[in-house]
């Protein structure tokens, strides 16, 4: 057991203070929230970074700077901070702002780019994510998968100057909006000796001959993921992303950037900020709805030291897998326990045809809640990744 407490803090990189010179930025873009929020240009929701799908949002924050910003000034980006970028995220995350059309690109398409990309592949995308007119998703889970991403059975067949791809992605998030995505597939035979062996990924423009795109419903009717069928579509050789074979690598780099951000704790952060106004208005609220409260609180305030700590090591060149994985595991459970909380501590029922305001925040939440724990790998699958990196399993 001691040397599973010892191996506990190595998990999590050092913590991170955020540059005071930041305030400045914060200011701006509470600013600029609250002028598209007097204007009407959006209503704040809950999971914003899924369902807030608004492209001439997106290309008003590429016109601030506030999208591309880690990208550098070479290749239209702003050759800022990881850190800068975080402050820009959570106040826009926060405000239940819609930032889903760049939102894949942004937060991890652009910073792989930089790490595995070519130079064609950077100057042909990295420009326009950082106008907020390019728009991504992301080629991982497959049909009868689930959580395994080393079960990959779409594969890409070498042909004369390129691959030709057949198979199939589940769950691809915002595929009948997006202009591409990075798709894992396998371009050698299964090995079972080495699951991860033969992986590679492709940079797929959907917009090419032979794919289909179709819709997943929710069961609300609402349209966020898609299944995306590969029918002998051939892929040059230029869209190849990074290394042959190199493909579990990679992917498991991405997900660092994936699994870590503010996105996995602040999903539901407007329904907490609006449950609080409305318990302010109660009368008496009692010690123990005070204490559940102060709870959730303190709860975020450490997930957001977790998640910067992260960001820090991302900033410095690190891939912090597993610190990410504990990010996510923890936050999103944090996300669902402020939707229960919600539903215990305010006698007004979800309302998605509510005004702006508590009902319809809590009615949106509900509705995407079952998803928190699932995307980006399911919270038991990230448990087993932590588990071996202490050692274990």
């Amino acid at each position: 057991m001691s040397d599973t407490l010892t191996a506990l803090p190595a998990l999590v990189p050092d913590p991170v203070e955020l540059p005071g010179h930041l305030a400045d930025l914060r200011a701006q873009v509470r600013e600029f929230l609250a002028d598209e929020r007097a204007a009407g240009s959006w209503t704040p929701g809950a999971d914003v970074w899924l369902s807030g799908w608004d492209e001439e949002f997106s290309k008003r924050l590429g016109a601030r700077g506030w999208l591309g910003m880690t990208i550098p000034t070479e290749y239209g980006g702003h050759g800022r901070t990881a850190l800068d970028r975080y402050v820009v995220t959570e106040e826009l995350l926060a405000a239940g702002a819609p930032v889903a059309a760049h939102w894949v690109a942004d937060r991890q398409i652009g910073p792989s780019l930089m790490r595995f990309g070519t130079e064609e592949q950077r100057r042909k995308f990295l420009p326009g994510i950082a106008r907020g007119e390019v728009y991504f998703g992301i080629g991982m889970s497959e049909p009868d998968s689930g959580s395994d991403l080393a079960s990959v059975r779409t594969r890409a067949d070498r042909v004369d100057g390129g691959w030709e791809m057949t198979g199939t992605k589940v769950w691809t998030s915002g595929a009948h909006h997006a202009h591409a995505f990075f798709a894992l597939v396998r371009t050698a035979p299964k090995d079972d000796s080495n699951r991860h062996a033969g992986l590679s990924q492709l940079l797929v423009e959907l917009d090419r001959p032979g794919i289909t795109v179709r819709p997943i419903p929710l069961l609300t009717g609402a349209h966020h993921f898609n299944e995306v069928v590969f029918d002998h579509v051939f892929i040059p050789d230029e869209m190849v992303f990074g290394e042959i074979g190199s493909g579990w690598a990679q992917v498991t780099g991405e997900l660092a950037f994936e699994r870590s951000g503010p996105e996995r704790f602040l999903s539901t952060f407007p329904l907490l900020a609006s449950l609080v106004g409305e318990l302010g208005r109660a009368a008496g609220t009692d010690a123990g709805t005070r204490r559940e409260i102060g709870a959730l609180v303190s709860r975020l305030w450490t997930l957001r030291r977790m998640s910067l700590a992260v960001a820090g090591a991302l900033e410095s060149g690190a891939a912090p897998e597993l610190a990410a994985a504990l990010v996510k595991d923890l936050g999103t459970r944090y996300e669902n326990e402020i939707v229960d909380a919600s539903r215990l501590l305010v006698e007004i029922a979800p309302d998605p045809g509510a005004e702006p305001g508590f009902a319809r925040l809590l009615a949106d939440a509900v509705q995407h809640a079952p998803g928190f724990t699932l995307r980006g790998g399911t919270n038991e699958v990230l448990r087993g990744i932590v588990a071996r990196g202490m050692g274990l399993r």
